[in-house]
């Protein structure tokens, strides 16, 4: 069996990983390697040559570390529905928007199926993967609100947000079902589907 490259750091003696992003792609290639619930987050650090405290600077857990910048994402995410203009129907700028967050380079695709599989199909992730998604739902169903003139905690705009997650997670679902599918094609279908009322 090849080495693995978390090895080689450790065995060469690297400089210390001072990055989120090594430490992410570290974390990944161990949890492939060794199963996500058998990595700890000492064997994360070790292979980075830094210590634990080190390591939660970065990140405050194994699970955050799944996640990447998420709050940065969802500030995105945020930042693409508000440029969507007035006069777009609340359902279609959903869509585009949804769509242009999900949509990745082809040298990015690879790394995000690997980062979706862990999400959506460790157990271990499953309450904080609940956590998130609440967010995200949150960050829909105030633009779902704002459109309507609603309350956030209106009945349209709640379900408009809990549909639209979704929608979208079954979307990643199928996506990671079959290899040669296309994200952005499966979310703009099951999205179109949410808004023709199913």
């Amino acid at each position: 069996m090849a080495e693995t490259r978390a090895a080689r750091l450790v065995r060469a003696g690297r400089p210390r990983v001072t990055s989120r992003a090594e430490l992410e792609r570290l974390g990944f290639e161990l949890f492939e390697q060794k199963g996500f619930d058998d990595t700890t987050v000492d064997d994360i650090a070790a292979a980075a040559g830094i210590g634990r405290r080190t390591f939660f600077r970065y990140f405050a857990s194994k699970n955050d570390l799944v996640w990447g910048d998420f709050e940065g994402q969802l500030d995105r995410l945020r930042e693409l529905l508000a440029a969507v203009p007035a006069h777009v129907p609340a359902m279609d700028a959903l869509r585009t928007m949804i769509i242009e967050f999900n949509s990745f380079d082809e040298g990015t695709v690879p790394w995000h199926r690997r980062r979706m599989d862990l999400i959506l199909r460790v157990p271990a992730l499953q309450a904080d993967s609940t956590l998130r998604f609440r967010s995200w739902r949150a960050v829909v169903t105030e633009f779902a609100a704002a459109r309507a003139g609603l309350p956030p905690t209106a009945l349209e705009p709640r379900l408009i947000g809990a549909a639209a997650l979704a929608a979208a997670v079954t979307a990643y679902e199928m996506w990671l079902d079959d290899p040669g599918s296309d994200l952005p094609a499966l979310l703009d279908a099951t999205l179109r589907r949410l808004a023709a009322g199913l």
